[in-house]
């Protein structure tokens, strides 16, 4: 039996959704939950539970970066142990997980060397080719191609709900980490887009990028959608002051509109193509809650921050199936 590691949550979680767990043999420590219990992990890092602060976290990456230095590191023995015929790593950032490189010194020594594949999509174009790479490499070509096909399917039915409805794309700006600001990048302003929104200050097919405040407080988006990568909301809401106290929050229109919402990181970074779906619909959701309906499975994966800066669960009359 083909035999498989993944150092990164996305094909993992990828692997899962098509039903195909039984190859893997090996995760990393940032995997899911459900991965977690029942495989070993042969990927960790140096920083694991430490408890940082977002703007300490970001100086320990970038020092890392500049230093050409890795923060992952890889259980040699265990690799070992475990003989793997393929392991998927990546390329789309070196700061959220470990990287090919590093991937290939740890592998260099083996007495059975595996088949090392980057999957580094940019776009969501990219996420759903990926999704075919992986199913292709574990040799079910046709399990790859039935689960695009059907996401493919979902995440139409979504943008055509959004276009027939007439309504207006809304002016957002999506933050994937707060200390510094950093606006959103790679494929997440293609669910944006997707999902009936607009974001001028994002980097579509790129890496997310450092910013001003002012320059976010000059833009004035309508609606704000916080999501610090690898953070869930009860660590994003342990840090919300760094925005309230800062001067302009309360003059921001998403603010005096009460439409700032905190999101669970995985529906959009580090995530496999079924979760950034489901990003995609919770986005429809919160843009556009008169034409859309919210997935009950969905409910609890996003806060509304509102005016008085406390935290609020989903709306009582929130629409769900």
């Amino acid at each position: 039996m083909l035999k498989v590691c993944s150092f990164l949550p996305a094909v993992t979680q990828t692997i899962y959704d098509m039903g195909l767990q039984e190859h893997l043999v090996g995760i990393t420590f940032e995997c899911p939950e459900q991965a977690l219990k029942e495989k070993p992990t042969v990927v960790q890092c140096v920083l694991e539970g430490l408890d940082l602060s977002s703007r300490q976290i970001n100086s320990f990456f970038s020092a890392s970066k500049r230093d050409g230095e890795s923060l992952y590191y890889v259980n040699e023995d265990l690799l070992e142990e475990l003989k793997p015929d393929v392991i998927f790593t990546q390329d789309v950032c070196e700061v959220c997980q470990i990287d090919t490189e590093c991937t290939m010194a740890a592998v260099a020594k083996l007495p059975k060397q595996p088949e090392i594949i980057s999957i580094t999509p940019q776009s969501l174009e990219d996420v759903f080719k990926s999704a075919e790479v992986i199913a292709t490499a574990m040799g079910v070509p046709e399990k790859g191609h039935k689960y695009t096909r059907l996401l493919r399917n979902r995440i139409s039915e979504t943008e055509h709900r959004f276009q027939k409805s007439g309504s207006k794309r809304q002016k957002v700006f999506f933050m994937e980490w707060m200390d510094p600001i950093f606006n959103s990048g790679h494929w997440i302003p293609d669910q944006v887009r997707i999902a009936g929104g607009k974001d001028k200050l994002s980097n579509p097919c790129g890496d997310s990028t450092g910013m001003h405040w002012e320059e976010l407080v000059k833009y004035d988006p309508d609606i704000l959608v916080i999501a610090p990568c690898g953070f869930s909301i009860e660590r994003t809401l342990s840090e919300i002051s760094l925005l309230t106290s800062k001067t302009g929050w309360e003059t921001m229109s998403a603010v005096r509109n009460n439409k700032v919402y905190i999101a669970d990181f995985e529906l959009f970074t580090q995530s496999s193509l079924s979760t950034l779906a489901d990003g995609i619909a919770l986005l429809n959701y919160l843009f556009h809650s008169e034409h859309s309906v919210l997935p009950s499975k969905l409910k609890n994966s996003y806060i509304r921050w509102s005016a008085d800066h406390k935290a609020t669960r989903p709306f009582k009359d929130a629409n769900l199936n």
